[in-house]
């Protein structure tokens, strides 16, 4: 409840205050650009889906459709007219720098994105009957992508996952939700589970009546709306729902934002002007999640996260944040304890408890145990962990004792050996 409050108080803001965002404090001199990919086909179609065989979704489960295509050329033209400030008519390596996930969609989306954001003209066409340039996106192999798409495996990160779906909190809504649970499973051939679970079975729903396809008549029931869409928009509030994880999931792509707005204020650091990152609906809630400024729901196709930095007359650096989803305007957020505009240095105060140290240390397996601890201190009394640190102590002990009598038998089991032997 209380996030929906203070979401609504920061729509509510950022419609007043929507006027002001043309009068922003300051020149434009960076932005940083996070966009979801476009329309797409359903990723994995149920075991009792009508529509599960591949012949009526010609590109392949997964994949961008043509409406995709189009959606981000648009937003291509879009962005053109809004950073027309920072990058020339002309493509320039040193103006702008797209980095993309190792996914299809992402990068399809990306190339379709730029053939709006740079229409070839002039020097620029090298073929009459294609308007289009090819554009540099780059992308890591998802298995090492531990900041765009964030799969790279971080077990500290796993473990607290674990944690929290087995906290009392998400016990009470598992329960809650479990007649849904019984519900899918009966109906789709599949066992669903968990709130992930929901969540990709209402997806398939969602986009086979974007495409006309009639559902079957037990999914009235339970879709569009009701607690099915609670549970779904709910999923995409996971990944970051503690300030542990955001740290661990998506801390290494704020900080990469800000250390870069750093380096741009220092000359020659950064060249460009503008950085795209083309990725998914979970990157859009992750990063909103990780500003607090996240209201549980499925960000769209296209949705984009424009965080821009300005420099005002007393020098100062001041970052803002948009979020523009379906609308044709972004709507300019409330920074929490900040307001539209925040100075970089007091972003990083901030935030300070997602930005990680040292990644790759903190995802290590030796962190587990402080974790562990962390978790046992808070569920048992003092005294509960004076007696299992005891027990273990005792069975330490034990298995020491053993060591060292296996140890003297087989010894003297040698000496009667060799005494036989000579």
């Amino acid at each position: 409840m209380s996030r929906s409050i203070n979401f609504g108080f920061i729509l509510l803001f950022a419609f007043f205050s929507n006027c002001l965002s043309d009068e922003l404090s300051g020149k434009l001199v960076f932005a940083h650009v996070i966009f979801r990919h476009g329309d797409r086909t359903p990723v994995s179609p149920y075991p009792t889906d009508p529509w599960r065989d591949p012949k009526f979704w010609p590109t392949g489960f997964g994949q961008l459709t043509n409406i995709g295509k189009m959606q981000h050329f648009e937003l291509g033209k879009w962005l053109r007219n809004r950073y027309h400030t920072l990058l020339n008519a002309s493509y320039s390596r040193d103006d702008l720098f797209v980095q993309s996930t190792d996914v299809d969609r992402t990068l399809m989306s990306a190339l379709s994105n730029l053939a709006g954001l740079y229409e070839p003209k002039g020097n620029d066409i090298w073929n009459n009957n294609i308007l289009w340039q090819p554009i540099p996106v780059h992308t890591v192999p998802e298995k090492d992508d531990n900041m765009l798409a964030g799969k790279k495996s971080c077990p500290a990160y796993e473990y607290a996952v674990n944690q929290l779906k087995n906290s009392p909190e998400f016990q009470k809504l598992n329960k809650k939700y479990s007649y849904m649970y019984d519900y899918l499973t009966k109906y789709t051939g599949k066992i669903v589970d968990t709130i992930e679970g929901v969540e990709q079975i209402y997806n398939t729903f969602y986009i086979e009546q974007l495409y006309n396809k009639t559902l079957p008549e037990w999914t009235k029931k339970v879709f569009p709306g009701g607690d099915m869409k609670n549970i779904a928009d709910l999923s995409f509030a996971l990944p970051t729902y503690t300030r542990k994880l955001a740290r661990l999931k998506i801390g290494l792509l704020v900080k990469d934002i800000f250390d870069r707005f750093k380096k741009k204020l220092q000359k020659n650091k950064v060249k460009q002007s503008v950085w795209v990152y083309s990725a998914h609906d979970t990157t859009i809630a992750n990063v909103l999640n990780a500003f607090k400024l996240f209201e549980w729901h499925n960000p769209p196709y296209t949705a984009c996260i424009l965080i821009e930095l300005r420099i005002d007359y007393n020098k100062r650096p001041l970052i803002s944040i948009f979020y523009k989803n379906s609308s044709k305007t972004p709507e300019p957020l409330l920074i929490p304890e900040c307001g539209i505009q925040c100075p970089l240095s007091q972003m990083y105060n901030l935030y300070k408890e997602i930005l990680p140290d040292d990644w790759e240390k903190e995802c290590k397996l030796p962190n587990l145990w402080i974790m562990a601890y962390d978790s046992y201190a808070t569920e048992y009394s003092s005294s509960t962990l004076f007696i299992l640190l005891g027990l273990f102590i005792t069975i330490g002990v034990f298995m020491s004792v053993f060591y060292f009598i296996s140890i003297y038998l087989r010894r003297r089991q040698y000496v009667n050996y060799r005494c036989y032997v000579q």
